[in-house]
């Protein structure tokens, strides 16, 4: 049987071998001689975010708020000519002035002041107080654009009355600035409209989406909105590759429970669902509200909760004055959020300092 030898003590000298046996643990020693890894604090490889969440940035966001007006009750047009809850609306239009971005648009939807008068010289005076107050108001130098819809109280010459066609021209003449189209439906037509809805009822593109403004009480056919003037706008926006569609007008096609809306608004819904259009966004009805009714897609959003009294009949956790915000995002989703502040302690129309605005609902409306 034949044993390995041990090292033979000639050949190399003893230091020569030392040196040969220091190179060969160097990189052992290097090795040994690093820290402990431990889960706790090592550095973990990271996964790279879904493609989907690198390109979803806001494209755009537009804010909506209606019905404002105070109470018949409450009105002195000595020391409030706008007849507008000035409170409440001062402070929505700080409240949009401080986000950032502040956004593009502010559709105000109507009940803005009290009117429902038959003298178009109330009307007139009360439409151009309120332009006033808005124009003093840090919001208006911003880069957002009012658009302003008229409802009831600005058209109608009273309660369960009539609109007519001078509150209409007097909406015009004292809002001109705040219209943004003038395509919309004249008199006659298949819609059988009794006056020009041209500049009351129209639409506009802004990056790729599609914008209806509706009368909903065109004179001698209120509480209905145009709707073959309706359907071939949409199927042509459609056509011309508009990516979102959005209805707004001040009476809801979905009213809230308890609270009246269009009388067409069902034939309305069919025709947003047929264009793939995400929502009809409205006031009218004194509250946040919001209803989606599968299998139709579209979201009916109301915010009439912009300074008018509260409607009784709202659930506790809708009682808050505030505007909806809307954000359309490059990936194509669209997101809407409610936000709210408490009643003042005092009423309706007191103070609102030392009251927080907060988000109070977000709903996602993509079109699907």
């Amino acid at each position: 049987m034949t044993f390995l030898q041990p090292f033979p003590v000639y050949g190399p000298s003893q230091t020569t071998m030392n040196r040969i046996i220091r190179l060969l643990l160097l990189p052992l020693a290097s090795l040994l001689a690093l820290p402990a890894c431990h889960p706790e604090t090592a550095t973990q490889p990271q996964p790279a975010p879904p493609t989907s969440a690198v390109r979803d940035t806001l494209a755009y966001s537009f804010a909506v708020m209606g019905c404002n007006r105070v109470d018949n009750s409450d009105a002195n047009l000595a020391t409030n000519p706008s007849t507008a809850n000035v409170p409440q609306l001062t402070r929505t239009y700080a409240d949009l002035a401080a986000l950032r971005p502040v956004p593009d648009y502010l559709f105000f939807m109507g009940d803005m002041v009290l009117g429902y008068s038959p003298d178009t010289a109330v009307i007139g005076r009360e439409l151009r107080a309120w332009v006033a107050l808005y124009r003093a108001a840090p919001l208006s130098r911003t880069s957002i654009r009012m658009v302003a819809l008229p409802g009831n109280h600005e058209v109608m010459s009273g309660k369960n009355q009539p609109a007519f066609l001078g509150a209409e021209q007097a909406w015009r003449a004292a809002l001109r600035p705040y219209l943004a189209g003038s395509n919309g439906p004249t008199a006659g037509g298949p819609d059988r409209l009794a006056t020009d809805q041209s500049q009351l009822s129209y639409s506009f593109d802004f990056k790729q989406s599609h914008f209806v403004i509706l009368n909903t009480d065109p004179v001698g056919t209120e509480g209905t909105a145009p709707l073959d003037w309706l359907g071939r706008d949409l199927a042509a926006a459609r056509a011309r590759g508009s990516k979102h569609l959005f209805a707004l007008g001040h009476k809801p096609a979905l009213p809230a429970p308890a609270g009246d809306g269009l009388s067409n608004g069902g034939s309305l819904w069919s025709i947003l669902d047929a264009n793939h259009a995400e929502a009809m966004l409205a006031a009218h009805n004194h509250l946040y509200y919001r209803i989606q009714t599968p299998p139709f897609h579209p979201w009916q959003l109301i915010a009439g909760n912009g300074g008018s009294p509260l409607d009784a009949s709202a659930s506790p956790n809708k009682l808050f004055f505030g505007f909806i915000l809307v954000k359309v995002f490059t990936s194509g989703r669209v997101m809407a959020y409610s936000y709210g502040r408490d009643l003042p302690a005092s009423g309706y129309l007191g103070p609102t300092a030392g009251i927080a605005t907060t988000i109070r609902d977000s709903v996602d409306i993509t079109w699907k």
